[in-house]
């Protein structure tokens, strides 16, 4: 008697039911997806195919192709480049990345003799190629990017060599120093930021292109020629198995931009603080402010808020990198997909934070009266008092600072600065102080005291300004 099954127990039923969803097709569904990478790596279509002409002249030059193959070649990628540009990258799945959607295209438009560019080259250093090339591209704007930031921010420092403003330390008022002192500071972390970009960029340049899947090619390659043609000035990378297993330029490029995003943050926090009202040093430009939807009084610094925030997610990329990575033999595996992800995301952020924040630091309107004001007020000059009584009294530093602590007690009692107190209020304190100490205790004096070298005093102000200019060629 034959046995009676219900449809729920039938093969195809309990396929749909094992896979389900969208992948109701079963493994092949899933295998398809997981392993396409061309909705993000399409990005890089631009760089496949100035590889792949590259490719193709040596090939040409070296005899391993004929010269006709050669020009029919480069005269098809040029048309897939054409229908690119003005088209977008087509996304079909089946073809798994841009090097398949490339050569597929170049089958259907120039036919079988397209079968020939990828002698002597495999997915494995094409995509290490390409890779490299689109990051060195992200690496180029960076630069470019950074030293217009550099240049808002010594252009401000020039403006306001002179203003002054409470410098802290725990947030708390410390010394009084110049606003453009402040400013040229984070031309310095910016300044570190390019100097790490640039060594970046000098270990990039080299070619991973000829090292085929991760042994070289039998084949007589010249990569010296692509090296050179693709702009790679230390010439080809030196051993094939690193070439293609290689991905210390994308993690180089991630490391910078989380120290420049931090640096971001840094300025974007103080951007915030300055522009709230307790504080009201600075207003933020309209441009890159919004409003609120319930408060009408509300101008919210969203832009510098957003740059404090997107820092996290470069450095969490610049984390998925290094984890990817850490556990990965030789030579490829296809763990290294996820190598572009986080890059692609990253150079995008640091683009937008880059350009919010110099528009930020060109544009914004610093309030010189109230900073001054808060300098007065916090006693920023107390730490001039006790090098005073050290210097012209004689006084131990110590002792100094015993003194002058009550001289801000006083002064926080009778709600003025130090400089306004009268001499015999001072003098009640500690009778070896004379009229001379009241040219320390005005926060101008007190700026203009600190001209050692990096200091915040307006004259060498000007000059690190000065320096700054002629390291950008601003003039």
């Amino acid at each position: 008697m034959t046995e009676k099954r219900d449809m729920a127990d039938s093969p195809d039923s309990a396929s749909n039911q094992m896979w389900g969803g969208r992948f109701a097709d079963g493994p092949s569904a899933i295998m398809r997806e997981i392993n396409a990478s061309i909705p993000f790596d399409k990005v890089m279509w631009r760089q496949d195919i100035r590889a792949s002409k590259a490719h193709a002249r040596m090939l040409g030059e070296t005899g391993i192709i004929s010269a006709a193959d050669c020009n029919t070649i480069l005269g098809g990628l040029d048309k897939v480049a054409e229908e690119y540009e003005r088209e977008g990258v087509p996304e079909d799945w089946d073809l798994e990345d841009i090097h398949m959607t490339v050569e597929a295209r170049l089958t259907e438009l120039i036919g079988p003799v397209a079968g020939r560019l990828h002698t002597a080259r495999s997915r494995n250093d094409q995509v290490a190629t390409d890779f490299r090339l689109w990051v060195g591209d992200a690496m180029s704007a960076a630069q470019s990017a950074i030293t217009r930031l550099q240049m808002a921010l010594v252009n401000r420092a020039g403006e306001h060599a002179d203003s002054i403003m409470p410098g802290f330390t725990h947030l708390q008022t410390a010394q009084p120093v110049t606003l453009g002192h402040h400013l040229m500071a984070y031309y310095e972390m910016f300044r570190r930021d390019a100097s790490r970009l640039s060594a970046a960029m000098g270990n990039l340049s080299q070619c991973p292109l000829g090292s085929a899947a991760l042994a070289g090619t039998g084949f007589p390659i010249d990569r010296e020629m692509t090296a050179k043609e693709l702009g790679f000035a230390h010439g080809p990378t030196r051993n094939s198995l690193d070439a293609v297993s290689d991905r210390d330029f994308a993690l180089d490029y991630l490391f910078f931009s989380s120290q420049c995003a931090i640096h971001l943050s840094r300025l974007a926090e103080e951007m915030i603080i300055w522009a709230s009202q307790p504080y009201g040093f600075v207003r933020m430009p309209d441009s890159l402010s919004t409003g609120s939807s319930i408060m009408p009084q509300k101008k919210n610094p969203d832009a510098a808020e957003l740059v404090r925030g997107h820092t996290g997610r470069i450095i969490g990329a610049a984390t998925a990198l290094m984890v990817t990575m850490k556990g990965l033999p030789l030579a490829y595996s296809k763990d290294m997909q996820d190598d572009k992800p986080p890059v692609f995301e990253v150079a995008g952020l640091l683009e937008l934070c880059l350009a919010a924040m110099t528009g930020m630091i060109a544009d914004c309107t610093f309030n010189t009266e109230r900073m001054r004001q808060a300098a007065e007020l916090g006693y920023a000059t107390a730490t001039d008092l006790a090098d005073w009584l050290v210097v012209k009294a004689d006084i131990p530093f110590r002792e100094a600072h015993h003194i002058t602590g009550a001289a801000v007690k006083l002064a926080e009692q009778r709600g003025c600065a130090l400089d306004e107190l009268p001499l015999a209020d001072l003098q009640s304190i500690d009778g070896r102080i004379d009229e001379r100490v009241f040219t320390a205790l005005s926060v101008d004096a007190s700026v203009a005291a600190r001209a050692s070298y990096g200091g915040t005093a307006p004259e060498q102000v000007r000059n690190q300004v000065k320096r700054a200019r002629e390291e950008l060629g601003m003039d």
